[in-house]
């Protein structure tokens, strides 16, 4: 049935209105969002009357270790989509880094603070890494993600090195009466196995492989922090570890202070903190793992909670 002439011309009308005021509305809101972004990179806030927003990451724990009953390690796997949905929401104009760790996997220390600078990049959103108790090794690895660092007086921060701990019970087996079988194909296959004696030439190769992270290690530093690091090398990155009143003077962190006051002194006292939250399934939530219900990895999590135990002990904590 053909519409009446003024029937169609009043729905083209509206039709043409609602189009005009979704782009009266649209336009101004993007152009604030890229002037916030832009603003939050100089310190400030080109818009008044808008509210900031900050994404929150919280990056707490060792790295790399394996997950157990109530404890949750920073990997890429697991912060791959908390980092994704920090820079990926709408009108946030910074994401601040709340980072209290030991360190841990050389590795993933890399994979994360790659895909944070990735991130980072890609969406033109700047970067702040504010340091708890410790930010040391692999942890100091991820806040040199940022653009820039914060630290508290008291922070633990540094430790630019590459450790490796073991134990060796090369006469316990004939102590106690036991036989020990290995058979491997290659003659380093069985480097460093704790019921043999030490062989120098597997202590060689361990340190070789050492080397080489710990000057991937400070060359990351390096590209990241640039000139403001002062001092040589020697000093830097000898594993050491300074307060975060200390660690200033070293040009390992920019200041410092905790999150929210820099950030209300960066964008306004109006600035908004969005928390994003790593997830998890209701047993991960409850218990830290579902590993509890078949009981079939209990030493795997003590060896490893011994471990993170460790790591957190070398610095008091």
């Amino acid at each position: 049935m053909r519409q009446l002439p003024f029937l169609e011309a009043e729905r083209r009308y509206s039709s043409s209105l609602n189009l005009l005021v979704s782009c009266v509305y649209a336009v101004p809101m993007a152009i604030i969002g890229h002037f916030n972004q832009f603003a939050a990179r100089f310190g400030g806030s080109m818009v008044r009357g808008s509210s900031p927003l900050v994404s929150v990451v919280k990056l707490n724990g060792a790295i790399g270790m394996s997950s157990g009953i109530g404890r949750r390690s920073l990997n890429m796997a697991s912060l791959e989509m908390p980092l994704r949905r920090a820079f990926g929401k709408r009108g946030v104009c910074a994401v601040a880094l709340q980072i209290n760790s030991p360190g841990g996997s050389p590795v993933q220390s890399s994979l994360i603070a790659s895909r944070i600078r990735q991130l980072s990049d890609e969406k033109e959103i700047p970067v702040y890494a504010f340091t708890e108790d410790v930010a040391a090794s692999g942890g100091y690895w991820l806040a040199c993600s940022a653009d820039e660092i914060y630290a508290d007086p008291m922070s633990i921060v540094g430790s630019v090195g590459v450790i490796a701990a073991t134990f060796g019970f090369p006469e316990l087996l004939e102590k106690i009466g036991v036989e020990r079988r290995v058979y491997a194909q290659g003659d380093n296959k069985s480097m460093l196995d704790p019921f043999k004696a030490e062989n120098p030439d597997d202590v060689k190769r361990l340190l070789d492989l050492q080397k080489d992270i710990h000057e991937q290690f400070k060359a990351y530093i390096k590209s990241r922090r640039g000139d403001k690091l002062k001092g040589a090398d020697k000093t830097l990155f000898n594993g050491d570890v300074w307060t975060g009143e200390r660690a200033i003077k070293k040009g390992l962190v920019d200041g410092l202070g905790e999150m929210r006051s820099v950030m209300r002194e960066k964008l306004g006292e109006k600035v908004r903190f969005m928390p994003v939250q790593r997830q998890g399934g209701w047993l991960q939530r409850r218990f830290g793992g579902a590993d509890m219900m078949t009981g079939t990895n209990w030493s795997r999590d003590l060896i490893a909670a011994a471990e993170e135990r460790a790591l957190w002990a070398r610095f008091g904590l």
